[in-house]
């Protein structure tokens, strides 16, 4: 089968951009892994030497505001999620995300622009079958009046996302996605970051948001949507909790064969809802992509999703 193997990228990419919490500058740069290194960040600029992290669900450290992934010595990566959900959503397995500073930019609080950095340095497949993390059993979890659930599922993964603020511009919004690098292009990626303004003085005094600014953040007061040029997709937050999700469970270190619902949910509930899955042995199995057997429709032909394989959009050829 065409995308039975491991996927890694052929060069390096660039991007250069600020961190919207610490609104420090900060150079972002994916390149080729190894088979089965999964996604690891490289932590560059310290003072003593480079410290590398996997993304895991175990190198999660913090979840308030954004993903954050450390080690025993403390946080080295923040807002890991979107750049995570870029190579998830386009179909590579094994990547090395270099870092100089202690948050992945925003860009424009989306995942465009790391996918056009995976398109840039582009895709090739690997040696050794790819392999998944199939959900074999329902594994729901609920905190508070947010609740969030795996369960199996035969085509792929799939995310039905829920969201319920009191602000009525947002007001609730529900919005699924079986996912192929097609459709995360098309329909995910462009999805930015949202907030409140009536919030941002809580983040400043917290010490977060003090790069957030209108250039990459979807800004809502009590009565409107405060960014001139408007919204991407009428329902662009709820998509946007789509990004979040999957950049969040790519921390399974495996693609996901299931399917997550979230209603009022967010990193917290993503993690505790992908811990609480890894920490039930009984709840998934590891399967190679051979022996991923599923039925085929006349609705998945070009879904990008063959055999129960995501499969990859390759980016050009670069000398």
């Amino acid at each position: 089968m065409k995308f039975s193997r491991q996927t890694t990228l052929r060069s390096q990419a660039t991007v250069m951009g600020v961190g919207v919490h610490s609104g420090l500058p900060v150079n972002l740069t994916i390149g080729p892994a190894s088979v089965d290194a999964g996604f690891i960040f490289v932590r560059t600029g310290l003072d003593s030497c480079d410290r590398e992290v996997q993304a895991t669900a175990e190198s999660v450290i913090a979840t308030e505001f954004a993903t954050v992934l450390g080690d025993r010595h403390g946080p080295l990566v923040s807002t890991a999620e979107h750049v995570l959900a870029a190579l998830r959503g386009m179909g590579v397995d094994n990547a090395t995300i270099e870092i100089d500073g202690p948050e992945v930019p925003i860009m424009d609080g989306s995942a465009a622009s790391f996918v056009a950095a995976i398109d840039q340095a582009g895709i090739v497949a690997q040696s050794a079958a790819r392999r998944f993390i199939q959900v074999v059993k329902p594994v729901p979890v609920a905190i508070g009046d947010s609740f969030g659930e795996l369960r199996p599922y035969a085509a792929g993964f799939r995310a039905e996302i829920e969201i319920d603020f009191t602000n009525p511009v947002i007001g609730r919004q529900k919005y699924a996605l079986d996912l192929s690098p097609e459709r995360f292009r098309r329909d995910i990626c462009r999805a930015r970051t949202f907030g409140f303004m009536n919030e941002v003085a809580r983040l400043w005094i917290a010490g977060f948001a003090l790069g957030a600014s209108f250039e990459n953040s979807i800004v809502f007061d009590e009565e409107s949507l405060l960014n001139t040029e408007g919204l991407r997709y009428s329902d662009e937050p709820a998509r946007h909790k789509v990004l979040d999700v999957i950049g969040d469970l790519a921390l399974a270190g495996l693609p996901l064969l299931g399917a997550f619902r979230s209603i009022r949910g967010g990193h917290k509930l993503n993690h505790a809802v992908l811990t609480a899955l890894m920490a039930d042995r009984s709840a998934y199995r590891v399967v190679e992509a051979e022996t991923v057997r599923r039925p085929r429709t006349h609705a998945e032909v070009g879904s990008g999703i063959l055999g129960g394989l995501v499969a990859p959009a390759y980016g050009p050829e670069i000398s």
